[in-house]
């Protein structure tokens, strides 16, 4: 266990044994890569990744890969550095985008991670897979300066249940939590001003990342799983996570409003 030793008094033996044991499927190796990483490097050492993209250019400012491996497959590219870091890991991957005539077995896993763009249906159809097999699927979103992460339980309601439209997307969901944080009373007007400027933009373009968010999430996913696989509290979808140092500065804002 020298591997894990400074994990201690953070995690037992026990649970650092229950990680090892605990089995993620990834669906997407964008943010995917940022969190497979910290989730092996905190000691979950069965991983399968799934995508068929292949790595950018314009990936490089926040996703976990190098100049050198731009056009090439980015699930095969993460495999090679989840076993640069652990070569005993349990580490699959499968170089194919998912479909609903191709989806892999999802039953013989512990989570799912959906990191899927919402290009075509395949979130839901992964979504769908896991809550058939009885598992948790989370679902990370890199928000710029922070991370939002929900987690669906396979007997709760899917994420569609908020769409205000058929073209649903992450957008969605990123308003749905800025809206919920209003009513509150706790507004996230950094995010919300994003969000505006955003939908405001004269070209159609993906939604603005940073790597600040991806590690953000990253961390967060990673503590979410070990809560899961140790029997620790969570909270369930349609309730969410969101961390951002920015939250202060809104808290800030408000005071001086009053």
């Amino acid at each position: 266990m020298d591997r894990y030793l400074r994990n201690r008094i953070y995690l037992s033996n026990c649970e650092q044994q229950k990680l090892k044991n605990f089995s993620i499927v990834i669906a997407g190796s964008g943010i995917g890569s940022n969190i497979a990483e910290c989730a092996l490097r905190t000691g979950f050492e069965k991983i399968c990744v799934i995508d068929g993209d292949l790595i950018e250019d314009s990936n490089l400012n926040r996703q976990n890969y190098t100049e050198d491996q731009i056009g090439t497959s980015k699930a095969t590219a993460l495999y090679e550095r989840l076993k640069s870091i652990n070569a005993n890991a349990e580490i699959s991957f499968i170089n194919e985008f998912i479909s609903i005539d191709n989806m892999p077995e999802t039953g013989r896993y512990n989570a799912g991670i959906n990191a899927l763009d919402y290009t075509d249906k395949a979130p839901q159809i992964f979504d769908k897979s896991c809550f058939n097999s009885g598992i948790p699927v989370l679902h990370p979103y890199n928000v710029g300066w922070g991370g939002l992460v929900t987690v669906l339980p396979p007997d709760g309601p899917p994420l569609e249940s908020i769409e205000k439209s058929s073209n649903f997307n992450e957008v969605d969901v990123v308003e749905y939590a800025a809206s919920y944080q209003r009513y509150w009373q706790k507004p996230q007007i950094w995010l919300e001003e994003v969000i505006n400027q955003y939908k405001h933009e004269e070209l159609t373009l993906p939604p603005p990342q940073l790597a600040i968010g991806s590690w953000y999430v990253a961390a967060m996913c990673t503590h979410l799983l070990v809560k899961i696989a140790t029997g620790r509290f969570y909270k369930k979808f349609p309730d969410f996570y969101l961390s951002s140092l920015f939250q202060e500065e809104d808290h800030g804002k408000d005071s001086i409003l009053k």
